[in-house]
């Protein structure tokens, strides 16, 4: 730590806040800045609610000022840090924040990028308790300790901070939408391949060409170690995610896997939570299957493994899938509907092997971008990390 910072506890360095009931005054109006106010992206408010004190929801409790820097305690929410903007003084928040007035000394900003530091954040997740909400208690808030330097340094770091992590947001930006741009040129070539059909494409159903392997509503007994166990969980759109890794004991897979035994390349399909997420099973070693997931084994004469999956993931055939779908809260298929679904495909297996060799050049290239982009944005957080690490221990 440099010479003149001091280091004091956030209840010793900030303002005593305000509280307020709004029914005592039934008939005022004002702004409630609620949990869900805040953009854990732009650590902005940008929607607030217009109430009448009558209205007033139980939480809305914590009257915010300008400058005042509020910081949501309950988990998930604990990225949702903005600070008020002066439309916004002498207006409302929920209980669910945490609101800090420095006192003279200590510049507002500075204590706005303090909370994203990582030890402050690590130390939050740590302390939050309770099982429905968990949260963390002002008092633990106010515990907390923070080195600052005098004022005019303070904001000269501030202005550091400012820069750069305005030049790391543009740079996410761009990143981001190249990211979702690789994806969308993937699915738009893969939309137009299902939609726009050759010559020599016939018809048919899924339930023609395709036999069923069906381990829903099956729950196996887990163990720490065994046979791997693939769920809903582990398929992904167009792929297999290792996590979660569950497991079922070596004795019990023949007497589980009684419906059917999947083999490599077979197409998985996910029936509900989440509906329609298709992959290829991508090993050759026992597996074994419950919860949600459909084995498709396609008649290998008239349908190749990898187009199948191809053609699942188009968006046509998606839309089919979910206009059969059902359910209010969690949206699924029935097999006997999925069965139904109506599909088109080439003739020739040579001209569907075609198409899937230009599918996998594509996607791979796609992934390759992906994977490029995805890092790129890792970098950016780890350098904000670095930076906020330099700042508050004197470093910048």
């Amino acid at each position: 730590m440099r010479k003149g910072w001091q280091t004091k506890a956030l209840g010793e360095v900030l303002e005593k806040t305000d509280t307020v009931n709004p029914l005592q005054t039934p008939q005022a109006e004002f702004h409630y800045i609620d949990v869900s106010s805040v953009s854990n992206v732009t650590f902005r408010i940008e929607e607030t609610q217009s109430l009448k004190g009558k209205d007033a929801p139980s939480r809305a409790r914590r009257v915010v000022r300008e400058n005042d820097v509020i910081f949501a305690t309950i988990r998930p929410t604990l990225q949702r840090i903005a600070i008020v903007p002066e439309h916004l003084d002498n207006q409302v928040c929920s209980t669910g924040y945490f609101v800090l007035q420095p006192k003279p000394g200590l510049d507002y900003r500075f204590v706005f990028y303090f909370l994203f530091t990582e030890e402050f954040m690590v130390e939050m997740e740590a302390l939050q308790k309770g099982a429905s909400y968990p949260a963390v208690t002002d008092a633990e808030v106010r515990a907390q300790k923070i080195s600052f330097p005098p004022l005019a340094e303070q904001q000269r770091i501030v202005g550091l901070l400012d820069e750069a992590f305005e030049g790391i947001a543009t740079a996410k930006a761009n990143a981001e939408k190249n990211l979702q741009n690789a994806r969308a040129l993937f699915e738009s070539h893969l939309q137009s391949v299902f939609s726009q059909r050759g010559k020599g494409w016939v018809d048919s159903t899924i339930g023609q060409c395709i036999r069923f392997i069906d381990y829903r509503g099956k729950t196996p007994v887990k163990t720490d170690s065994g046979i791997r166990l693939i769920t809903a969980k582990n398929v992904k759109m167009g792929f297999l995610q290792e996590a979660p890794m569950e497991f079922i004991a070596a004795k019990d897979y023949q007497s589980w896997m009684t419906r059917g035994i999947p083999k490599m390349g077979d197409v998985l399909f996910t029936t509900e939570a989440p509906l329609a997420n298709v992959a290829q099973l991508d090993t050759a070693e026992k597996v074994a299957f419950a919860q949600r997931v459909i084995i498709m084994q396609p008649d290998k004469v008239r349908l190749d493994s990898t187009f199948l999956k191809y053609l699942l993931l188009s968006a046509p055939v998606q839309q089919r899938i979910r206009a059969q779908g059902t359910g209010a809260t969690v949206q699924g298929i029935k097999a006997s509907l999925l069965k139904l679904i109506e599909i088109s495909f080439p003739k020739d297996l040579t001209i569907q092997q075609e198409i899937v060799t230009k599918l996998d050049a594509l996607n791979q290239e796609t992934q390759r971008l992906a994977s490029l982009y995805t890092r790129k944005l890792a970098a950016l957080e780890a350098l904000k990390k670095s930076l906020l690490h330099q700042a508050f221990s004197g470093e910048l």
